[in-house]
């Protein structure tokens, strides 16, 4: 059926208005439904308490209660739930944190609503890092991540991956964001599915990362958009080409990447800081902040990134690559030896 244009304007403003609608009916059932969890689980720490002299009373209300809310109720209230709700409790005495949004309903009454679901929360929950929950909140909200991405990022240690390279670089340059902010250390893209060691392969890493650039701009962080690949840069007798290009549109400057399957080296550098300043000079518009140039390499050492520019230059950033998802143990070493040799690095200037 063939629509005129006024009927076709129609038909997409009733659309928008059911889209719109569901969309705030699912936030307002959500914001409701963790509420009632949390006042559960509030309920039940309190009825722990009337018998706290009682061994095992905790295990005896949550066993009862669970059978007679599934015989009344149905699905979703196991012991394993009524246990996530206690917690839930816990961990966040207060829930109002998770109202973030206001909307107006049909009677012009503000609501408080929350994007962060159920699932979300329970994997939040389980940090033990006030501060990393946190921070796992604002994002999540903030960026929408679903429950796979946030899970993701939890288990690769993205906010502590961003955490040790904040610790090594402070920047005055930008009056709103810190480039630190945006930069890990190391970055995890277990998703490309390539050989642990590609030495000497870079082109089948950066093909990797092009193939998988959805998952790629994730692990990145935010802000971050792609420009091209290999671009060049050309000066009056030679041409030079940058593996990647992004542009970061919160940092408001370019972000180029040089991708690197073999350890750091004095040369690595030497080359990004030359790619760094023609692209200011070449590329850089009137309204943008200063380029920031990433090594991504397989591996470093942190005595060719005291001694070098990467020190003092605080655009330059080199940062290791896993393609594999590191174990906590893993993680765990890598940020602590790295925080070692900041510690030593610091010791030595002083």
């Amino acid at each position: 059926m063939e629509l005129s244009n006024n009927e076709h304007n129609f038909y997409s403003e009733i659309r928008d208005l059911l889209t719109q609608a569901r969309s705030q009916a699912y936030r307002a059932v959500n914001t409701i439904m963790v509420q009632t969890y949390w006042q559960i689980g509030k309920r039940i720490v309190e009825q722990e308490q009337q018998g706290h002299s009682r061994a095992g009373y905790g295990d005896f209300i949550v066993s009862g209660l669970s059978k007679y809310l599934s015989d009344a109720l149905g699905k979703g209230f196991s012991e394993a739930n009524l246990w996530n709700m206690r917690q839930f409790y816990q961990v966040f005495p207060e829930v109002d944190q998770f109202s973030t949004q206001r909307v107006e309903n049909s009677q012009s009454v503000t609501q408080r609503v929350t994007n962060l679901s159920w699932t979300n929360i329970r994997l939040i929950m389980r940090i033990d890092d006030p501060t990393e929950r946190e921070y796992y909140i604002k994002e999540a909200t903030g960026q929408n991540w679903t429950s796979r991405v946030l899970e993701r990022n939890i288990k690769s240690g993205y906010y502590r991956r961003l955490l040790s390279t904040q610790q090594a670089h402070t920047f005055s340059g930008l009056e709103k964001y810190n480039p630190a902010d945006f930069i890990k250390d190391p970055y995890i893209a277990e998703f490309l599915d390539v050989p642990e060691d590609l030495t000497g392969k870079e082109s089948i890493l950066e093909k990797a990362l092009i193939s998988n650039l959805q998952k790629f701009l994730l692990e990145l962080g935010k802000g971050f958009s792609f420009v091209e690949r290999q671009m060049r840069i050309s000066t009056e007798t030679s041409h030079f080409y940058v593996d990647l290009v992004f542009y970061n549109y919160l940092l408001k400057c370019f972000v180029v990447i040089d991708l690197k399957t073999t350890k750091l080296s004095h040369g690595d550098i030497g080359q990004m800081d030359m790619y760094v300043r023609m692209f200011d000079a070449l590329k850089r518009g009137e309204d943008d902040n200063p380029t920031i140039g990433i090594i991504l390499c397989a591996e470093k050492d942190e005595t060719i990134v005291k001694y070098s520019v990467l020190k003092e230059n605080k655009q330059l950033f080199a940062s290791k690559y896993k393609t594999v998802l590191p174990t906590e143990e893993e993680l765990a070493e890598m940020i602590a030896v790295r925080n070692r040799k900041l510690i030593e690095t610091r010791e030595d200037n002083d």
